[in-house]
Formats: C-alpha cells, sequence, structure tokens
C-alpha cells in the first residue's frame, strides 16, 4: 500500500494516490498529556516543514507509523472525517512525514470527499513486510491471527498501535474491565498461563487425550462420559480423604456440566469437519489455544493502550508462542482449539457470527500465500531469553 501511494506521488499521479488513501486507515500524531486530559477529544497538531511554504498537517499510515515514544500516541481515522474537520489555516497534509516515502500534497478537502466516497475496501489479511514474518517472534504474533484477521489489522506489526490509543483502551475497558496498567498486566499473565477460560473445557478434553493415548483411538460419547464421571468421582474422594470433610462443591453439578460440555464440543467438532476446519479423523486437542491466541493480541494492545512498553508486548509474544508449541503441534491443530474456545464462550451451538466469522478466516489463513499459517513454520526455534 505504501509503496502505491509513493509511486503515484512521484508520478504525480493525485486522483491514484487519494484512491489508495481513502482506502485505509490514517494514524494522527498526538500529544499523550492532551488526549488524557481531554478524553474523546480530537486536536490537530500543525507544523512547519521547511520543505513547503504554511502549515501542516501529519497522517501516517499503517506500514509507517514510527516505534511508541513516551509522550505521543496515534488517534486513528481515514480520510473522510479528515476532509470534514480539515482546518481551514493548514495548507499541506503531510503523508508519512519523516520517512522515506513522505509526500506533501496541499490541502483539497472537497477533492478528498470525493475519494472518500468511493473507496476500496482493504483485503482483511494485512502484513507489514518490514515487520517480523518467519522467527519465534513471529509465531507469536501469528497465534493471535485469527482475530487480528477477523478485525482487518496487521498480524505482524511490534509497534502496535492499529487501533489507535484511544479506540484501543476504550475496546479494553469494554470488553475486559481493563482501565490501566495493573488490569492488563493480571489479564495478560492469566491468559498466557491459559487460566481465563472455564477450567470443565479442558478437563474434558485432557480426558479425552489420555484414553486416545492410552488406547491409541478416539474414545466415543459414552467411554469419554463414563471416564470423565469416574475421574471427578476419583478427584473428589482425594479430596474428602485429604480433608475428612465434605467437599465445598456440588459434584453432580460438575459431572452434569462435564457431560454437557462433551456433547457440546462433539456436535462442534462434527460441523468442523463438514466446514474443513478439522480433518475427518481428527479432534480438539486443547481449548488453551483460546486464551494463547488471545495473549498474542493482548500484548499488543497492551502496547497500543500504553499499559506496557515495547519489551514486555515482545516477552508476552514470545510467551504466547511458547506455550501454544508446548501445548499444539501444528497450525490447524492450534487454530481448532482457538475455535472451539471462541464457539464455547459466545456461540451457543447457533453457529451464528461468532463461528461464520472464524470459518471465513480460518479459509484466509488456510489458502492465501503471504499467511502465517504457510510463512511461519510451527516447529519454530526457541528463542534464548528469559521468558518468565
Amino acid at each position: 500500500m505504501e509503496a502505491g501511494l509513493y509511486a503515484a506521488g512521484m508520478n504525480g499521479d493525485w486522483p491514484a494516490f487519494f484512491d489508495v488513501l481513502a482506502g485505509t486507515d490514517l494514524f494522527f500524531p498526538m500529544s499523550r498529556e492532551v488526549v488524557d486530559a481531554v478524553p474523546g477529544g480530537f486536536r490537530f497538531a500543525p507544523f512547519r516543514d521547511p520543505q513547503v511554504e504554511g502549515l501542516c498537517v501529519a497522517v501516517f499510515t499503517r506500514g509507517m507509523l514510527p516505534p511508541p515514544v513516551a509522550g505521543q500516541v496515534f488517534e486513528r481515522g481515514n480520510l473522510g472525517p479528515l476532509a470534514k474537520a480539515w482546518p481551514k489555516t493548514v495548507s499541506w497534509l503531510a503523508v508519512n512525514p519523516g520517512t522515506p516515502v513522505e509526500t506533501f500534497v496541499p490541502a483539497d478537502p472537497r477533492q478528498w470527499k470525493r475519494h472518500a466516497k468511493r473507496a476500496r475496501e482493504e483485503p482483511r489479511l494485512k502484513t507489514l513486510w518490514t515487520g517480523p514474518r518467519t522467527d519465534a517472534m513471529a509465531h507469536g504474533m501469528a497465534c493471535g491471527a485469527l482475530l487480528l484477521v477477523n478485525n482487518g489489522t496487521l498480524w505482524n506489526q511490534l509497534g502496535w498501535q492499529n487501533g489507535g490509543y484511544s479506540e484501543t483502551r476504550e475496546l479494553l475497558r469494554t470488553w475486559w474491565g481493563i482501565t490501566g496498567r495493573e488490569g492488563w498486566l493480571e489479564a495478560e499473565e492469566g491468559l498466557l498461563r491459559g487460566e481465563l477460560s472455564p477450567p470443565a473445557w479442558e478437563f474434558c478434553l485432557r480426558v479425552r487425550h489420555a484414553l486416545i493415548q492410552e488406547y491409541g483411538v478416539v474414545p466415543g460419547a459414552v467411554k469419554w462420559r463414563e471416564t470423565s464421571e469416574r475421574v471427578l468421582l476419583a478427584r473428589t474422594a482425594e479430596v474428602v480423604d485429604k480433608t475428612g470433610r465434605p467437599p465445598q462443591f456440588d459434584l453432580d453439578a460438575d459431572i452434569t456440566l462435564a457431560q454437557d460440555l462433551i456433547g457440546r464440543i462433539l456436535r462442534y467438532e462434527a460441523r468442523f469437519r463438514a466446514d474443513g476446519i478439522l480433518a475427518a479423523d481428527a479432534s480438539v486437542r486443547s481449548v488453551l489455544a483460546w486464551d494463547f491466541g488471545r495473549a498474542s493480541f493482548m500484548a499488543r494492545d497492551g502496547l497500543g493502550a500504553r499499559y506496557c512498553d515495547t519489551h514486555e508486548a515482545e516477552t508476552a509474544l514470545l510467551r504466547a508462542g511458547a506455550a501454544a508449541r508446548r501445548t499444539y503441534v501444528s497450525w490447524p491443530d492450534f487454530a481448532a482449539g482457538y475455535i472451539l474456545g471462541r464457539c464455547l464462550h459466545f456461540d451457543d451451538e447457533t453457529f451464528g457470527d461468532w463461528y461464520r466469522e472464524m470459518l471465513e478466516v480460518h479459509h484466509l489463513l488456510s489458502t492465501e500465500p503471504e499467511s502465517p499459517w504457510l510463512t511461519v513454520p510451527w516447529d519454530i526455534k526457541e528463542v534464548q531469553a528469559d521468558l518468565s
């Protein structure tokens, strides 16, 4: 996309330049102090550049966003709203200033509005060609690809600012109740440890996996349910023997929950096989991918919201990748676990948008040549770093 902008600018083809610019997100540099002081406000920061006469407003495209620095944040917008709010005193739009592809164009908000009306939709799968693409860092980033591609954002940008500062903070508050660094740290650590999904999900899958390892075949529903009940009974007996008191939980309710979950998992797996998420002879190994994938995404959101620094985000990404490799054996294996977790959490066997979105993204990631599932090896060398 940046190459298209640069070529159009060099050739003076401004209609082509703004057609490209109109179809992508734009990022406006802002003072963090100002944004924090006036939440929800949007203030341009005009500046002067010796290359042109008059005031300029800077915008950056995704691939040219500078690394995060203290005191500066970026807010996301696009060409249409920019044209409507353009200050009359500003003469130039500086696109990616200070980069090898910087371009200064005269202000023409009326023309920008026309381009915005015919903007083309961008592809959902976006790769930053200067970002990590084949190493352990790329692996950790690709663990969040199902969610990132579904949202139409770059899957491999280290200096994450893709949602914009205020938008990212609002999403963390709305979806997670996170309003500060401590909340982010708690959520990130819980996800990396695989502790934020209901433990009953993983219990059922581990019982089945143990049966597969013992007998070499996938057990039927009856065998799986009977074994799960026996394990729950045995665990309860151990608690009673150890404490000398009745358990502080409802054993019957736990057994009923496990029986119900097994049925739900089997029905989802049948649909997964019909839709190509699972191979005909495959089953879901673990649902921890749901946590590890969200941990990968959360690391980026933490940086975008400035609840962590770049090193902390990188460490979390490496840990997410390492945890995924310890649990799964391939990208398809990981993907099935992630999608099952998402469906158990949101879908309630309706096979609605929560499922259909993942099916579409799964197809993209399984077939597009630039997909990290096809370019990032699963069996990748561990990074020799402190991942604790």
